[in-house]
């Protein structure tokens, strides 16, 4: 067990480390941008935000900065950036052709309803991209043969949770 004297020399020597730690971190993050050190708070805070806009700037004229270049770029390169990249790995011949079905079932036949949960949340999602419009349940249970409204509301809400879609502006209409 520690002495007072003790006890409190170890919290400074804590203390002291986690400073050390600190400044060696900004320190090195600093030399990362090619900033120099030491900056003051309102300088940082200069440099981020002009740093940010540039970026910003550049991501509007479609170049990316890739943290992970070798694995993000086949994954994402040439999708839009609003879309983060959150494509699931589903194999592109049925995904395509889902799309395709999507929008002639516009037209023409409805889409067969999936037997798998998993394939009826991809289904319900592809056609919800495929929509030019904000989109209910039910507008959506129409491109489908057999599909209930509510069954594709719950998978609808569901993608809402997953970040996959998003609410519409008016109330039970859905965007992916």
């Amino acid at each position: 067990m520690l002495t007072e004297k003790e006890k409190l020399l170890h919290d400074q020597a804590l203390v002291a480390t986690l400073r050390q730690l600190h400044d060696d971190l900004d320190a090195a993050v600093a030399d990362a941008y090619g900033w120099p050190w030491p900056l003051s708070d309102e300088d940082i805070l200069a440099r981020v935000v002009a740093l940010n806009a540039a970026r910003a700037a550049e991501e509007a004229q479609g170049q990316i900065r890739w943290l992970r270049p070798d694995y993000q770029k086949p994954l994402f390169a040439g999708e839009k950036q609003s879309s983060l990249g959150m494509e699931e790995p589903i194999a592109p011949d049925w995904k395509s052709g889902l799309r395709k079905k999507a929008a002639a079932s516009r037209k023409t036949a409805k889409i067969p309803w999936p037997k798998t949960l998993s394939d009826r949340v991809r289904a319900v999602e592809t056609v919800l991209a495929a929509e030019e419009k904000l989109a209910t349940a039910a507008d959506l249970a129409k491109r489908f043969a057999r599909a209930d409204a509510k069954d594709i509301g719950e998978i609808l809400h569901t993608l809402v949770t997953l970040g996959r879609a998003r609410p519409g502006d008016a109330k039970g209409t859905f965007v992916r």
